[in-house]
């Protein structure tokens, strides 16, 4: 592959990644929390941006809501523990809660929805939306990892006599085992950046370190949305 092939190619994986509006709302959400944690809470230019940005990402999430309802009523994989299987669904119906919600807050905050009072009120509530279901979702995470551990161990058991990191399962399983990592840490961190939103310890959880752990995680979502790169052919 020539040197313009291959820039073309990673060009073509910049457009393909920039044209999700997932990542979009992402990168944006990493300038909201990148500015949340310059201003520490205090007036001024990183302020204006954190509240500029919050408010444009909630474009990028109308009728998302969507989504996590249609994963509500979808079946789960075969073999799902039964507390896990209760867990995730929860989850899908707190974050399609919360999504709807935020729906209502964007009319607030652009003066289509006139009852100040009424939009703050539902924005708290779809807040702790969001932290229950940042909760389900460690919980969930902790309990895959359980179960793919075990059969990582399995598998370990079984390759003995042979290189297991030739073998493709077992390379599958540490990869899943990997991503999983990776979506607790993620969500145990939101859970904080929910507990710093809605303020319930502001002498600990201050705006800068929200700011922070919010960056902190948008990072790992931009990460986690990345397309696979293209493999170079060989001549």
């Amino acid at each position: 592959m020539s040197t313009l092939d291959a820039t073309r190619a990673e060009l073509a994986l910049a457009v393909l990644y920039l044209n999700k509006a997932e990542a979009r709302d992402k990168i944006c959400r990493a300038i909201q929390y990148g500015s949340k944690f310059l201003s520490n809470g205090q007036p001024g230019t990183a302020q204006n941006v954190d509240k500029t940005t919050s408010l444009a990402r909630k474009v990028f999430r109308l009728f998302k809501f969507v989504n996590d309802l249609h994963g509500l009523i979808s079946p789960t994989a075969p073999g799902t523990p039964l507390p896990l299987v209760l867990l995730g669904k929860s989850k899908n119906a707190l974050l399609s809660t919360f999504l709807f919600l935020d729906q209502i807050v964007w009319l607030g905050r652009t003066g289509i929805y006139k009852n100040k009072e009424r939009a703050e009120l539902i924005g708290r509530i779809s807040l702790y939306c969001w932290m229950g279901s940042s909760v389900c979702t460690t919980l969930v995470e902790v309990g895959e990892l359980g179960r793919l551990s075990g059969q990582i161990k399995k598998l370990e058991k079984d390759l003995k006599t042979g290189d297991k990191y030739q073998n493709e399962a077992y390379r599958a399983k540490l990869k899943k085992s990997n991503e999983r990592s990776l979506a607790l840490v993620k969500a145990a961190m939101d859970t904080v950046v929910a507990i710093g939103l809605l303020q319930l310890a502001p002498k600990k959880i201050t705006p800068r370190v929200t700011g922070a752990l919010g960056f902190t995680t948008s990072l790992i979502s931009c990460y986690q949305l990345l397309p696979a790169p293209v493999k170079a052919k060989t001549s």
